[in-house]
């Protein structure tokens, strides 16, 4: 289930990643998932790309991305469930690697293998952290993952009865994925291959960017953290807590660069970098509050150089 949302220029490359390892209809459900884009006709694309084989539905109006993962769920009819954004892709392997870790732990709700993050032109920027070393069964990944987010959704897939067990994404548009994912693993193991099989695009487009820049990413945070408690072991909440508050914080802290840099958005920057420090008082997030204070004051200081210049000499 491909959910998009006007990503038109990366849908080719999403689409193109799946039909080549297509099972065929029996076996795989391809459909693509429109939240009412305006970038291009979504639906001519699907059927050029996909000459009959992708299904199409389009919403009335955009409904925003949690219900548009919704739409995708209960439209999807498989046994298995893959939610693949319109700007991400997977490689040659993914579904068979996924297939052959279910088969191999039928008790696991959801199974997920490597990833690589990419660029706008689907070049390596950075692999995801190594889990394991082989496939398998992750140990203590309720522990692991409620500390803060170690999977791309591209990567995961999961049990359709897992879904209709514990319900739909909701309550967020930034960290939905990784409250879902600490629901799955208080109740479901979970199995994990390290082959890097899909590929998860970081561009200043998608949904994710949006929410650096209006600052709503670190209050949805704030929130997640909260609610997944109830999913925790009640002796380990407060030491989970407190790790996925300095999880949080440094890497909130750490991305107000990117804010700065890539967003060119000075203020905001500045504004993460202090609520990453309420959030938890740490040396690494310390260290660019401070940061982004000098880079503002110099900023300033460079304007106001320029300002009592002469205009002739």
């Amino acid at each position: 289930m491909i959910p998009t949302y006007n990503c038109s220029n990366y849908l080719r490359e999403a689409l193109t990643s799946v039909l080549a390892q297509d099972l065929g209809a029996e076996q795989m459900q391809i459909e693509v998932v429109d939240d009412a884009s305006t970038d291009a006709d979504v639906r001519a694309l699907v059927a050029e790309i996909g000459k009959g084989r992708v299904g199409y539905f389009r919403q009335e109006r955009n409904v925003g991305s949690l219900r548009n993962f919704e739409t995708c769920l209960n439209r999807s009819t498989g046994e298995w469930v893959h939610l693949l954004h319109g700007d991400d892709l997977v490689k040659p392997g993914f579904y068979k690697e996924i297939e052959s870790l279910f088969q191999q732990f039928p008790e696991a709700g959801a199974a997920f293998t490597g990833y690589l993050h990419v660029d706008e032109r689907a070049e390596v920027l950075y692999p995801n952290d190594p889990l394991l070393d082989r496939p398998g069964i992750l140990k203590d990944w309720l522990n692991l993952i409620a500390e803060g987010q170690r999977v791309q959704t591209p990567a995961m897939v999961v049990k359709r009865s897992v879904y209709e067990h514990l319900g739909s994404f909701y309550a967020f548009h930034y960290g939905e994925d990784w409250e879902m994912w600490v629901r799955i693993a208080a109740h479901y193991p979970v199995v994990h291959s390290p082959r890097h099989l899909a590929k998860y695009r970081v561009h200043k487009k998608n949904i994710t960017s949006n929410y650096f820049v209006s600052g709503q990413s670190i209050r949805d945070i704030a929130r997640a953290i909260e609610l997944v408690q109830d999913y925790l072991p009640a002796d380990k909440r407060k030491l989970l807590y407190d790790r996925a508050k300095r999880h949080y914080s440094r890497y909130f802290a750490r991305t107000s660069d990117m804010v700065y840099h890539s967003y060119h958005q000075p203020h905001q920057a500045l504004a993460q970098a202090k609520s990453a420090l309420q959030m938890d008082m740490n040396l690494t997030t310390l260290f660019f509050v401070c940061k982004m204070y000098m880079k503002l004051l110099i900023r300033y200081r460079f304007k106001d150089m320029q300002q009592q210049q002469p205009a002739f000499s």
